[in-house]
């Protein structure tokens, strides 16, 4: 829990501040003195009377009654101070610097368990262990660096890693960017970035608060809490960004299904990001720079007009842009005509306009104006404005701030001299600007941005299912892969398409239902996981010869139980999946199926349950969606019917939470016919989060 006594503490406690202000101990009390933190501020240091100029406390017994405990002193006397603090003084929040916990070993994590035990009891709130500490208004309670002055409509920055924190600091406050408060949870213990973002939302002032939120998570241990928080908040008004990190072990699992092979915590974690409307990032200088876009005005369409002296840099961001979905329009006509008079001879309208190395600021004025009025197919513009050194730029930084400040379409300011505008730079800054040093990681960012999808619906309309079927067949059914029939069972519940079918276990039997499905048929065995890798498979048969010839064969293959006959279709070959992911919950995939799965490879994910207009997005993500929509002649595939089965297969997961993988691979679509051809769906009873 988050509580006033950490956030607005009355009394502070250093516990291990020291003297020497190159140990952390030291540093944290530097910092609350020197940033004016305005309550009590007392020490605990068994040797010193006096610490850096405040009262020190030779023992916890002795102290007054103190709000928020900062303790920066080996793990192993951690626990007995906090429980003297929360039980004797009164403290009721409590940031542990000190590492040495469950990141350590597991002594320190019994420890760790004991000192959340502890403030649990006394209903406090603990950051840490294993932290820099806390950055807000009411004080700098952190041992590192930089200290950054604090703005209310800055970003809010919450981070498991302390260092991340840092590093992300000092690379952005140098370009403009302003923070409102830094939270550093360490091993969150008991807080971490989910609960934080939860109380950010719960308390979210539209009028006060930071509309912009930055996290980095190495875990994610409240996924669903975490989809909710930030998604209302985004709603709300906010923007928030983030990395997480750790994603490295996606694919060392075993599956057994394609499924289970193609989905991973690494996939449950994009899902749940788009879901909620988070923009994903995978590094530290792609949040800055995403951090930075957020700082301007929403970007309203994807056609960007670039203002340059520079070619070069102007080529390049044309190709990052193009190459990330955003659009260069080509200019030219009357108005643009009409532009170029006013520019020097050799300037380029076209978009990149370059107004050449001579250009002026009446020029740069000039021009931004004309995209701002008369270019109504531009969206927003980069200005590229750097130089050679030769003459000093304050002007044309001028005439950008001016514009900035009345324009209606954003306006990005690509700064990349640093070293020979630094003056300049440092002007823009201090009119309130954030500015960009390089032009690709602009465009990266700004794609990310824009395409970032707004938060879908946590509970969407799902079809009606036939409920009481499908628990009737769960719950009859056994652990493990279910049988054919169970399957039939549950698509016809929801109403899912699928071929007809039979399964055989005989040469009679083969031949009866031979006639009743119809030649051509597709033969497989039954039980063997993988059936072409065994020869399992048989395509158009088509007469009783053939037929009774493949059974012989095929039902001899090792763990065969039956032979299943179906019609023999044709189709675009397609896949929908499903896998429960622990924490987050049904995992849905689509793609192209058949045995381009495996090797292409090109799925879209989405957390379970979703809707429409959730499953249109997923399959126009995918790489080969010009497939599905026909090429080259070859009939497509109605997208809405596939949709429609993607949201039927949610409303089954919703019912039937115990399965835990599911394979539709193939079904074949051709125009509004999508059917499933082969399913296999795994279940099992354990809890999975209902």
């Amino acid at each position: 829990m988050i509580n006033e006594q950490l956030l607005k503490p009355r009394s502070i406690v250093v516990v291990g501040g020291s003297n020497d202000r190159h140990k952390p101990g030291g540093a944290v009390l530097q910092h609350l003195i020197e940033t004016g933190y305005r309550g009590d501020l007392y020490v605990l240091n068994p040797k010193e009377d006096r610490v850096q100029g405040i009262q020190s406390f030779k023992d916890p017994a002795s102290l007054p009654e103190v709000d928020l405990a900062i303790i920066v002193i080996p793990a192993k006397f951690v626990v007995d101070v906090v429980e003297i603090l929360a039980r004797g003084k009164n403290t009721r929040a409590f940031i542990v610097i000190s590492a040495g916990f469950s990141e350590e070993s597991k002594e320190g994590r019994i420890m760790e368990e004991r000192l959340v035990e502890i403030v649990n009891s006394v209903n406090g709130s603990l950051i840490g262990p294993n932290c820099i500490g806390v950055l807000s208004p009411n004080y700098a309670g952190v041992f590192t660096r930089p200290i950054p002055t604090l703005h209310p409509r800055g970003f809010d920055f919450i981070s498991g890693s302390g260092a991340t924190a840092c590093f992300i600091m000092e690379a952005g406050i140098p370009i403009g960017m302003k923070f409102a408060r830094v939270f550093s949870v360490g091993n969150s213990a008991q807080i971490g970035v989910e609960d934080i973002l939860q109380y950010m939302d719960e308390t979210f002032d539209p009028a006060s608060s930071s509309l912009t939120k930055l996290l980095y998570l190495e875990t994610i241990t409240k996924p669903g809490m975490l989809l909710k928080h930030a998604s209302s908040l985004i709603r709300k008004g906010c923007q928030i960004a983030a990395i997480k990190a750790g994603t490295s072990e996606a694919g060392t699992r075993a599956a057994s299904s394609h499924t289970g092979a193609l989905a991973s915590p690494d996939a449950a974690v994009e899902a749940l990001f788009r879901k909620a409307g988070i923009v994903r990032c995978h590094g530290r200088d792609e949040l800055i720079n995403v951090a930075s876009v957020f700082q301007f005005p929403v970007l309203k369409g994807k056609n960007i007009a670039i203002i340059t002296h520079a070619g070069g840099p102007a080529v390049m961001l044309t190709d990052a842009l193009s190459a990330r979905g955003m659009g260069v329009p080509h200019l030219e006509g009357p108005t643009a005509a009409a532009l170029h008079k006013h520019l020097f001879q050799g300037s380029s309208v076209a978009n990149p306009i370059d107004f050449l190395a001579t250009g002026n600021a009446e020029q740069l004025g000039i021009i931004i104006d004309y995209v701002e009025k008369e270019f109504d197919e531009i969206d927003g513009m980069v200005v590229i404005f750097g130089t050679p050194g030769l003459t000093r730029v304050f002007n044309e930084y001028g005439v950008i701030d001016e514009k900035m400040k009345v324009c209606k379409k954003p306006i990005f300011p690509i700064l990349p001299s640093i070293m020979t505008a630094g003056e300049e730079i440092k002007d823009f800054i201090s009119w309130g600007h954030t500015y960009f040093p390089q032009e690709v990681l602009f465009a990266t960012a700004l794609a990310r941005v824009y395409f970032t999808p707004p938060p879908a619906s946590l509970e969407p309309d799902l079809p009606p299912v036939d409920e009481q079927t499908i628990r009737r067949i769960i719950d009859q059914s056994t652990e493990g892969y279910i049988s054919p029939a169970e399957i039939q069972g549950l698509l016809d519940a929801c109403r899912i398409p699928r071929a007809r079918e039979a399964v055989v276990t005989t040469p009679e039997a083969v031949k009866t239902a031979a006639v009743d499905l119809g030649f051509p048929l597709v033969m497989k065995v039954v039980g063997p996981v993988h059936k072409s890798d065994v020869g399992g498979v048989v395509l158009n048969v088509q007469d009783e010869e053939i037929l009774v010839r493949e059974f012989n064969r095929m039902i001899r293959i090792p763990e065969t139980t039956g032979i299943l006959l179906q019609p023999m279709l044709s189709g675009i070959e397609l896949f929908i999946g499903a896998s429960y992911e622990p924490g987050f919950g049904h995992l849905i995939l689509c793609g192209l199926g058949g045995i381009f799965i495996e090797v292409l490879k090109d799925t879209s994910a989405g957390l379970s349950p979703l809707g429409m207009e959730e499953a249109l997005s997923m399959i126009h993500r995918l790489k080969g969606y010009q497939i599905i929509q026909g090429i080259r002649g070859r009939k497509g595939v109605n997208e809405e019917v596939f949709a429609d089965i993607i949201v039927k297969l949610s409303a089954l997961l919703k019912v039937a939470p115990e399965i835990t993988e599911l394979d539709f691979n193939p079904l074949l679509g051709e125009g509004d016919r999508v059917v499933v051809v082969d399913a296999r769906i795994r279940i099992e009873r354990k809890e999975v989060g209902r």
